[in-house]
Protein backbone atom coordinates (compact mmCIF):
# COMPACT_ATOMS: atom_id res chain seq x y z
CA UNK A 1 0.00 0.00 0.00
CA UNK A 2 1.14 3.52 -0.83
CA UNK A 3 0.51 6.70 1.15
CA UNK A 4 -0.11 8.66 -2.05
CA UNK A 5 -3.16 10.93 -2.04
CA UNK A 6 -4.79 13.11 -4.67
CA UNK A 7 -3.24 16.22 -3.12
CA UNK A 8 0.35 15.01 -3.61
CA UNK A 9 2.47 16.55 -6.34
CA UNK A 10 4.07 14.41 -9.04
CA UNK A 11 7.46 14.85 -10.70
CA UNK A 12 7.41 13.61 -14.29
CA UNK A 13 10.45 11.97 -15.96
CA UNK A 14 11.17 15.22 -17.84
CA UNK A 15 11.34 17.13 -14.54
CA UNK A 16 8.00 18.96 -14.82
CA UNK A 17 5.91 18.99 -11.64
CA UNK A 18 2.14 18.50 -11.45
CA UNK A 19 0.74 20.15 -8.32
CA UNK A 20 -1.67 17.29 -7.55
CA UNK A 21 -2.90 13.94 -8.88
CA UNK A 22 -6.15 15.11 -10.51
CA UNK A 23 -6.27 15.66 -14.27
CA UNK A 24 -9.03 16.74 -16.59
CA UNK A 25 -8.98 14.21 -19.40
CA UNK A 26 -9.74 15.27 -22.97
CA UNK A 27 -13.28 16.01 -24.06
CA UNK A 28 -13.92 17.25 -27.58
CA UNK A 29 -15.07 20.82 -27.00
CA UNK A 30 -16.25 21.40 -30.59
CA UNK A 31 -16.01 25.14 -29.90
CA UNK A 32 -13.54 26.36 -32.54
CA UNK A 33 -14.30 29.13 -35.01
CA UNK A 34 -15.32 28.31 -38.57
CA UNK A 35 -11.63 28.74 -39.44
CA UNK A 36 -10.59 26.11 -36.86
CA UNK A 37 -9.11 28.67 -34.47
CA UNK A 38 -9.36 29.13 -30.72
CA UNK A 39 -11.72 31.76 -29.31
CA UNK A 40 -13.08 33.34 -26.14
CA UNK A 41 -15.32 30.36 -25.37
CA UNK A 42 -12.31 28.06 -25.07
CA UNK A 43 -10.47 30.69 -23.05
CA UNK A 44 -13.39 31.03 -20.62
CA UNK A 45 -13.92 27.26 -20.37
CA UNK A 46 -10.31 26.52 -19.45
CA UNK A 47 -9.98 29.52 -17.17
CA UNK A 48 -12.96 28.13 -15.25
CA UNK A 49 -11.25 24.76 -14.94
CA UNK A 50 -8.02 26.31 -13.66
CA UNK A 51 -10.04 27.71 -10.77
CA UNK A 52 -11.47 24.24 -10.20
CA UNK A 53 -8.23 22.84 -8.77
CA UNK A 54 -7.02 20.11 -11.13
CA UNK A 55 -3.24 19.95 -11.53
CA UNK A 56 -3.44 19.02 -15.23
CA UNK A 57 -5.86 19.99 -17.99
CA UNK A 58 -5.72 18.13 -21.32
CA UNK A 59 -7.48 19.74 -24.26
CA UNK A 60 -9.93 18.05 -26.59
CA UNK A 61 -8.40 16.65 -29.75
CA UNK A 62 -6.61 19.27 -31.85
CA UNK A 63 -6.24 18.16 -35.45
CA UNK A 64 -2.98 18.44 -37.36
CA UNK A 65 -4.58 18.58 -40.84
CA UNK A 66 -7.66 20.63 -41.78
CA UNK A 67 -8.38 18.22 -44.64
CA UNK A 68 -9.01 15.51 -42.06
CA UNK A 69 -11.37 16.51 -39.26
CA UNK A 70 -13.25 14.49 -36.70
CA UNK A 71 -15.80 17.26 -36.18
CA UNK A 72 -16.55 20.56 -37.95
CA UNK A 73 -15.45 22.73 -35.04
CA UNK A 74 -12.12 21.08 -34.26
CA UNK A 75 -9.10 23.30 -33.58
CA UNK A 76 -6.48 22.74 -36.29
CA UNK A 77 -2.78 23.62 -36.06
CA UNK A 78 -0.88 23.86 -39.32
CA UNK A 79 2.02 25.89 -40.66
CA UNK A 80 -0.20 28.26 -42.62
CA UNK A 81 -2.16 29.37 -39.55
CA UNK A 82 -0.68 32.76 -38.68
CA UNK A 83 -3.24 34.07 -36.16
CA UNK A 84 -1.88 32.66 -32.91
CA UNK A 85 -3.19 35.42 -30.62
CA UNK A 86 -6.27 33.42 -29.55
CA UNK A 87 -4.13 30.30 -29.17
CA UNK A 88 -1.81 32.13 -26.79
CA UNK A 89 -4.76 33.54 -24.85
CA UNK A 90 -6.16 30.01 -24.52
CA UNK A 91 -2.79 28.83 -23.18
CA UNK A 92 -2.55 31.73 -20.74
CA UNK A 93 -6.07 31.09 -19.44
CA UNK A 94 -5.45 27.36 -19.01
CA UNK A 95 -2.17 27.69 -17.12
CA UNK A 96 -3.35 29.96 -14.32
CA UNK A 97 -2.95 28.84 -10.70
CA UNK A 98 0.12 26.71 -11.52
CA UNK A 99 -2.03 24.44 -13.68
CA UNK A 100 -0.49 22.43 -16.50
CA UNK A 101 -2.28 22.68 -19.85
CA UNK A 102 -1.41 20.01 -22.39
CA UNK A 103 -2.62 19.94 -25.96
CA UNK A 104 -3.95 16.64 -27.25
CA UNK A 105 -2.91 16.25 -30.90
CA UNK A 106 -4.81 13.94 -33.22
CA UNK A 107 -5.49 12.73 -36.74
CA UNK A 108 -8.83 10.92 -37.21
CA UNK A 109 -7.79 8.64 -40.05
CA UNK A 110 -10.89 6.78 -41.22
CA UNK A 111 -12.98 8.26 -38.36
CA UNK A 112 -13.66 11.41 -40.37
CA UNK A 113 -17.38 11.66 -41.30
CA UNK A 114 -18.59 11.60 -44.91
CA UNK A 115 -19.92 15.14 -44.81
CA UNK A 116 -16.46 16.40 -43.80
CA UNK A 117 -14.21 14.11 -45.81
CA UNK A 118 -14.86 12.35 -49.10
CA UNK A 119 -11.53 10.51 -49.01
CA UNK A 120 -10.35 9.63 -45.51
CA UNK A 121 -7.02 7.87 -45.07
CA UNK A 122 -5.79 5.08 -42.85
CA UNK A 123 -3.09 2.46 -42.50
CA UNK A 124 -5.11 0.22 -44.84
CA UNK A 125 -8.19 0.54 -47.03
CA UNK A 126 -10.51 -1.17 -44.56
CA UNK A 127 -13.93 0.39 -43.87
CA UNK A 128 -15.54 0.71 -40.47
CA UNK A 129 -18.02 -2.09 -39.93
CA UNK A 130 -21.77 -1.67 -40.45
CA UNK A 131 -23.67 0.47 -39.63
CA UNK A 132 -20.76 2.92 -39.26
CA UNK A 133 -19.87 2.49 -42.93
CA UNK A 134 -22.98 4.56 -43.71
CA UNK A 135 -21.44 7.54 -41.95
CA UNK A 136 -17.77 7.10 -42.83
CA UNK A 137 -16.30 6.49 -46.29
CA UNK A 138 -13.92 3.62 -46.91
CA UNK A 139 -10.42 5.03 -46.35
CA UNK A 140 -7.55 5.08 -48.80
CA UNK A 141 -4.33 3.39 -47.64
CA UNK A 142 -1.63 5.95 -46.96
CA UNK A 143 1.47 6.06 -49.13
CA UNK A 144 4.74 5.90 -47.23
CA UNK A 145 5.62 9.51 -48.02
CA UNK A 146 2.22 10.53 -46.63
CA UNK A 147 2.95 8.68 -43.40
CA UNK A 148 6.12 10.71 -42.93
CA UNK A 149 4.19 13.89 -43.74
CA UNK A 150 1.64 13.12 -40.99
CA UNK A 151 4.46 12.46 -38.50
CA UNK A 152 5.79 15.91 -39.38
CA UNK A 153 2.32 17.41 -38.96
CA UNK A 154 2.05 15.99 -35.43
CA UNK A 155 5.44 17.54 -34.68
CA UNK A 156 4.54 20.94 -36.16
CA UNK A 157 1.36 21.06 -34.07
CA UNK A 158 3.35 20.16 -30.94
CA UNK A 159 5.91 22.88 -31.69
CA UNK A 160 3.14 25.46 -32.19
CA UNK A 161 1.55 24.39 -28.90
CA UNK A 162 4.80 24.89 -27.01
CA UNK A 163 5.43 28.27 -28.64
CA UNK A 164 1.91 29.40 -27.71
CA UNK A 165 2.48 28.58 -24.03
CA UNK A 166 0.98 25.13 -23.57
CA UNK A 167 3.05 23.24 -21.01
CA UNK A 168 2.87 19.78 -22.61
CA UNK A 169 1.35 17.71 -25.40
CA UNK A 170 -0.48 14.42 -25.66
CA UNK A 171 -0.53 12.08 -28.66
CA UNK A 172 -4.03 10.67 -29.12
CA UNK A 173 -3.33 6.98 -29.67
CA UNK A 174 -6.69 5.63 -28.49
CA UNK A 175 -10.38 5.38 -29.44
CA UNK A 176 -9.86 4.17 -32.99
CA UNK A 177 -8.18 7.28 -34.41
CA UNK A 178 -5.25 7.06 -36.85
CA UNK A 179 -2.50 6.17 -34.36
CA UNK A 180 -4.75 3.44 -32.96
CA UNK A 181 -5.57 2.29 -36.51
CA UNK A 182 -1.88 1.68 -37.17
CA UNK A 183 -1.54 -0.27 -33.92
CA UNK A 184 -4.52 -2.54 -34.60
CA UNK A 185 -3.99 -5.70 -36.69
CA UNK A 186 -7.69 -5.47 -37.54
CA UNK A 187 -7.26 -2.11 -39.25
CA UNK A 188 -3.61 -2.35 -40.32
CA UNK A 189 -2.93 -5.12 -42.83
CA UNK A 190 0.07 -3.47 -44.46
CA UNK A 191 2.98 -5.63 -45.61
CA UNK A 192 5.68 -2.93 -45.48
CA UNK A 193 7.63 -1.62 -42.46
CA UNK A 194 4.45 -0.03 -41.05
CA UNK A 195 2.43 -3.25 -40.73
CA UNK A 196 2.56 -6.92 -39.85
CA UNK A 197 4.44 -7.48 -36.60
CA UNK A 198 3.69 -5.38 -33.53
CA UNK A 199 7.11 -3.76 -33.86
CA UNK A 200 6.12 -2.59 -37.32
CA UNK A 201 2.60 -1.54 -36.30
CA UNK A 202 3.93 0.56 -33.41
CA UNK A 203 6.54 2.21 -35.64
CA UNK A 204 4.15 5.08 -36.51
CA UNK A 205 3.50 5.79 -32.83
CA UNK A 206 7.17 5.66 -31.91
CA UNK A 207 8.22 7.84 -34.85
CA UNK A 208 5.70 10.52 -33.82
CA UNK A 209 6.99 10.49 -30.26
CA UNK A 210 10.66 10.58 -31.26
CA UNK A 211 10.08 13.38 -33.77
CA UNK A 212 8.28 15.43 -31.13
CA UNK A 213 11.03 14.79 -28.58
CA UNK A 214 13.73 15.99 -30.99
CA UNK A 215 11.76 19.19 -31.62
CA UNK A 216 10.52 19.91 -28.10
CA UNK A 217 13.57 18.87 -26.07
CA UNK A 218 13.99 16.58 -23.08
CA UNK A 219 12.40 18.93 -20.53
CA UNK A 220 8.99 19.31 -22.16
CA UNK A 221 6.22 16.83 -21.17
CA UNK A 222 5.08 14.44 -23.91
CA UNK A 223 2.36 11.93 -23.14
CA UNK A 224 0.15 9.49 -24.98
CA UNK A 225 -3.44 8.34 -24.59
CA UNK A 226 -3.49 4.64 -25.36
CA UNK A 227 -6.09 1.90 -25.50
CA UNK A 228 -5.79 -0.90 -22.98
CA UNK A 229 -7.40 -2.89 -25.79
CA UNK A 230 -9.75 -2.31 -28.73
CA UNK A 231 -12.33 -4.80 -27.39
CA UNK A 232 -12.74 -6.31 -30.85
CA UNK A 233 -11.89 -9.83 -31.95
CA UNK A 234 -8.57 -9.70 -33.79
CA UNK A 235 -7.90 -6.13 -32.67
CA UNK A 236 -5.25 -4.45 -30.53
CA UNK A 237 -4.93 -6.60 -27.39
CA UNK A 238 -3.95 -6.00 -23.77
CA UNK A 239 -0.68 -7.86 -24.21
CA UNK A 240 0.18 -5.74 -27.25
CA UNK A 241 -0.78 -2.57 -25.41
CA UNK A 242 1.54 -3.45 -22.54
CA UNK A 243 4.40 -4.02 -24.97
CA UNK A 244 3.79 -0.66 -26.63
CA UNK A 245 3.84 1.09 -23.23
CA UNK A 246 7.08 -0.69 -22.32
CA UNK A 247 8.65 0.53 -25.57
CA UNK A 248 7.49 4.11 -25.06
CA UNK A 249 8.59 4.09 -21.42
CA UNK A 250 12.06 2.97 -22.49
CA UNK A 251 12.08 5.77 -25.09
CA UNK A 252 11.37 8.34 -22.36
CA UNK A 253 7.69 9.22 -22.57
CA UNK A 254 6.50 11.21 -19.54
CA UNK A 255 2.95 9.95 -18.99
CA UNK A 256 0.65 7.25 -20.36
CA UNK A 257 -3.10 7.77 -20.08
CA UNK A 258 -5.09 4.55 -20.21
CA UNK A 259 -8.45 4.26 -21.92
CA UNK A 260 -10.01 1.75 -24.30
CA UNK A 261 -12.41 1.13 -27.16
CA UNK A 262 -13.32 2.94 -30.36
CA UNK A 263 -16.32 4.07 -32.39
CA UNK A 264 -16.97 0.39 -33.12
CA UNK A 265 -16.68 -0.69 -29.47
CA UNK A 266 -17.16 2.40 -27.26
CA UNK A 267 -15.82 0.96 -24.00
CA UNK A 268 -14.53 4.42 -22.99
CA UNK A 269 -18.16 5.42 -22.42
CA UNK A 270 -18.59 2.67 -19.85
CA UNK A 271 -21.61 1.17 -21.62
CA UNK A 272 -20.72 -2.44 -20.80
CA UNK A 273 -18.75 -1.65 -17.66
CA UNK A 274 -21.71 -0.36 -15.67
CA UNK A 275 -23.07 -3.90 -15.52
CA UNK A 276 -19.83 -5.34 -14.12
CA UNK A 277 -20.08 -5.63 -10.32
CA UNK A 278 -16.32 -5.44 -9.70
CA UNK A 279 -16.14 -2.27 -11.79
CA UNK A 280 -19.06 -0.76 -9.87
CA UNK A 281 -17.20 -1.35 -6.59
CA UNK A 282 -13.79 -0.16 -7.80
CA UNK A 283 -15.27 2.48 -10.16
CA UNK A 284 -12.52 2.77 -12.79
CA UNK A 285 -13.25 0.98 -16.08
CA UNK A 286 -9.68 -0.07 -16.90
CA UNK A 287 -8.25 -0.57 -13.42
CA UNK A 288 -7.42 -4.27 -13.87
CA UNK A 289 -5.32 -3.48 -16.94
CA UNK A 290 -3.52 -0.67 -15.11
CA UNK A 291 -2.58 -3.06 -12.31
CA UNK A 292 -1.08 -5.50 -14.85
CA UNK A 293 0.78 -2.66 -16.53
CA UNK A 294 2.17 -1.33 -13.25
CA UNK A 295 4.05 -4.61 -12.77
CA UNK A 296 5.87 -3.95 -16.05
CA UNK A 297 6.67 -0.22 -16.08
CA UNK A 298 7.50 2.67 -13.77
CA UNK A 299 6.36 5.44 -16.14
CA UNK A 300 3.57 7.57 -14.60
CA UNK A 301 0.12 6.19 -15.44
CA UNK A 302 -3.08 8.19 -15.71
CA UNK A 303 -6.31 6.21 -15.45
CA UNK A 304 -9.45 7.72 -16.93
CA UNK A 305 -13.03 6.50 -16.96
CA UNK A 306 -15.47 5.66 -14.18
CA UNK A 307 -14.08 7.47 -11.13
CA UNK A 308 -16.94 9.00 -9.15
CA UNK A 309 -15.83 9.28 -5.49
CA UNK A 310 -12.84 10.26 -3.37
CA UNK A 311 -12.84 6.75 -1.94
CA UNK A 312 -12.46 5.16 -5.39
CA UNK A 313 -9.70 7.58 -6.36
CA UNK A 314 -7.76 7.17 -3.12
CA UNK A 315 -8.01 3.41 -3.40
CA UNK A 316 -6.48 3.41 -6.90
CA UNK A 317 -3.62 5.66 -5.78
CA UNK A 318 -2.91 3.86 -2.53
CA UNK A 319 -2.87 0.50 -4.32
CA UNK A 320 -0.31 2.01 -6.73
CA UNK A 321 -2.61 1.10 -9.64
CA UNK A 322 -2.08 4.52 -11.18
CA UNK A 323 -0.39 7.85 -10.47
CA UNK A 324 -2.99 10.30 -11.76
CA UNK A 325 -6.79 10.24 -11.65
CA UNK A 326 -8.38 11.28 -14.93
CA UNK A 327 -11.79 12.98 -14.81
CA UNK A 328 -13.81 14.26 -17.75
CA UNK A 329 -17.61 14.41 -17.65
CA UNK A 330 -17.52 15.08 -13.89
CA UNK A 331 -15.80 18.41 -14.59
CA UNK A 332 -18.33 19.29 -17.28
CA UNK A 333 -21.04 19.12 -14.62
CA UNK A 334 -19.05 20.51 -11.70
CA UNK A 335 -15.90 22.47 -12.64
CA UNK A 336 -15.09 22.82 -8.93
CA UNK A 337 -15.16 19.06 -8.31
CA UNK A 338 -11.33 18.77 -7.89
CA UNK A 339 -11.30 21.48 -5.20
CA UNK A 340 -14.07 19.69 -3.31
CA UNK A 341 -12.14 16.43 -3.48
CA UNK A 342 -8.86 18.07 -2.44
CA UNK A 343 -10.61 19.59 0.55
CA UNK A 344 -11.70 16.12 1.63
CA UNK A 345 -15.40 16.73 1.15
CA UNK A 346 -17.63 13.68 0.87
CA UNK A 347 -18.79 14.50 -2.65
CA UNK A 348 -19.89 12.31 -5.54
CA UNK A 349 -19.64 12.97 -9.25
CA UNK A 350 -22.86 14.30 -10.77
CA UNK A 351 -22.44 12.14 -13.87
CA UNK A 352 -25.62 10.19 -14.56
CA UNK A 353 -27.21 8.30 -17.47
CA UNK A 354 -28.78 10.59 -20.08
CA UNK A 355 -32.13 9.74 -21.61
CA UNK A 356 -34.92 11.52 -23.46
CA UNK A 357 -37.42 8.96 -22.20
CA UNK A 358 -38.07 7.99 -25.81
CA UNK A 359 -36.27 4.77 -26.74
CA UNK A 360 -36.20 5.49 -30.49
CA UNK A 361 -34.42 8.82 -29.95
CA UNK A 362 -32.08 7.34 -27.34
CA UNK A 363 -31.01 4.69 -29.87
CA UNK A 364 -30.70 7.12 -32.78
CA UNK A 365 -28.71 9.92 -31.16
CA UNK A 366 -25.53 9.79 -29.03
CA UNK A 367 -27.03 11.65 -26.12
CA UNK A 368 -23.89 11.53 -23.97
CA UNK A 369 -21.81 13.45 -26.53
CA UNK A 370 -24.51 15.97 -27.41
CA UNK A 371 -25.58 16.59 -23.83
CA UNK A 372 -22.05 17.06 -22.44
CA UNK A 373 -21.05 19.27 -25.38
CA UNK A 374 -24.00 21.43 -24.35
CA UNK A 375 -22.52 21.72 -20.84
CA UNK A 376 -19.09 22.76 -22.18
CA UNK A 377 -20.75 25.37 -24.37
CA UNK A 378 -22.57 26.79 -21.33
CA UNK A 379 -19.33 27.09 -19.34
CA UNK A 380 -17.65 28.71 -22.36
CA UNK A 381 -20.39 31.33 -22.35
CA UNK A 382 -19.77 32.05 -18.68
CA UNK A 383 -22.84 30.15 -17.50
CA UNK A 384 -23.09 27.42 -14.90
CA UNK A 385 -23.55 23.80 -16.06
CA UNK A 386 -27.12 22.53 -15.98
CA UNK A 387 -27.15 18.94 -14.63
CA UNK A 388 -30.92 18.84 -15.15
CA UNK A 389 -30.91 19.98 -18.77
CA UNK A 390 -33.70 18.34 -20.76
CA UNK A 391 -32.13 15.98 -23.30
CA UNK A 392 -34.78 16.58 -25.98
CA UNK A 393 -34.35 20.35 -25.73
CA UNK A 394 -30.57 19.96 -25.92
CA UNK A 395 -30.91 17.95 -29.15
CA UNK A 396 -33.28 20.51 -30.65
CA UNK A 397 -30.93 23.33 -29.68
CA UNK A 398 -28.02 21.62 -31.43
CA UNK A 399 -30.07 20.98 -34.58
CA UNK A 400 -31.20 24.62 -34.67
CA UNK A 401 -27.64 25.87 -34.19
CA UNK A 402 -25.79 23.47 -36.49
CA UNK A 403 -28.36 21.59 -38.59
CA UNK A 404 -29.02 17.88 -38.81
CA UNK A 405 -25.36 17.29 -39.64
CA UNK A 406 -24.59 18.08 -35.99
CA UNK A 407 -26.35 14.85 -35.07
CA UNK A 408 -24.73 12.82 -37.82
CA UNK A 409 -21.23 13.85 -36.90
CA UNK A 410 -21.36 12.28 -33.47
CA UNK A 411 -23.74 9.38 -33.99
CA UNK A 412 -20.96 6.81 -34.04
CA UNK A 413 -18.83 8.35 -31.33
Amino acid sequence: MSKTSISDSLILPCGAILKNRIAKSAMSENLATADYLANNKLKKLYETWTRGGAGLLITGNVMCDKRHLGEPRNIVLENEISDTVALKEWAQAGTKNQTHLWMQINHPGKQSPKFLNHEPVSASAIPLRAPLNKLFNTPRALLEEEIYEIIERFTIAAKMAKEAGFTGVQIHGAHGYLVNQFLSPLHNTRTDIWGGSLNNRMRFTLEIYQSMRRELGNNFPISIKLNSADFQKGGFSEDESIEVVETLAHAGIDLVEISGGSYEAPEMMGISKIKNQSTIIREAYFLNYCEKLRLKVKVPLMLTGGFRSLQGMDSALKNNSCDIIGLARSLALNPNFPNELLNGLDVQSKVHPISTGIKAIDRAAPLEIIWYSHQLNRIGKGKLPDPNANAILVILEMILANGLESIKRVRAK
